[in-house]
């Protein structure tokens, strides 16, 4: 399993959007060079998370992107499925009727592989939920002050 760099991207430009002040509005000029990416290949990501309400848009000479909801709103989930899409990632091949009785768990009707693969999705997801943008500046800012206390 691997995530696109279109997930990357949006996760980075949302860590850039967070950094700047409430009404600040970052245009896609500004994002795609500090991200280091074209401007179109942004400019769709950006789309995506505007359609789901991640980011606002305004238009206009001074106009650029902002975040729509607090960064300690934005999980990495979030993006992701926005992103990447809110498909399972795992999808069972075998039918119930082709699916061999000692992988098929008769009192719940499901195949036991399928069963450990969602099991294994719904912890991913989990842990996903509970890191934000905001997470990541928090982190970032802590690295930062420890790293001075090691100058001084």
């Amino acid at each position: 399993m691997q995530y696109t760099k279109s997930t990357g991207y949006a996760l980075h430009a949302l860590i850039h959007l967070a950094q700047k002040d409430s009404g600040q509005y970052v245009g896609i000029k500004e994002l795609s060079a500090a991200l280091d990416v074209s401007e179109s290949y942004l400019s769709k990501i950006m789309s995506k998370l505007r359609q789901d309400g991640i980011v606002r848009a305004v238009t206009g000479a001074s106009g650029g992107y902002e975040l729509a909801r607090s960064a300690d709103r934005i999980t990495f989930l979030d993006v992701i499925q926005v992103v990447e899409g809110r498909q399972h990632l795992y999808e069972c091949f075998h039918g119930e009727e082709s699916t061999p009785d000692a992988i098929y768990d008769m009192d719940s009707e499901e195949c036991l592989v399928k069963k450990v693969m969602i099991g294994a999705e719904m912890h991913l997801h989990s842990y996903l939920e509970q890191h934000t943008i905001q997470g990541v500046l928090d982190a970032a800012a802590q690295r930062g002050s420890r790293a001075g206390n090691k100058k001084a």
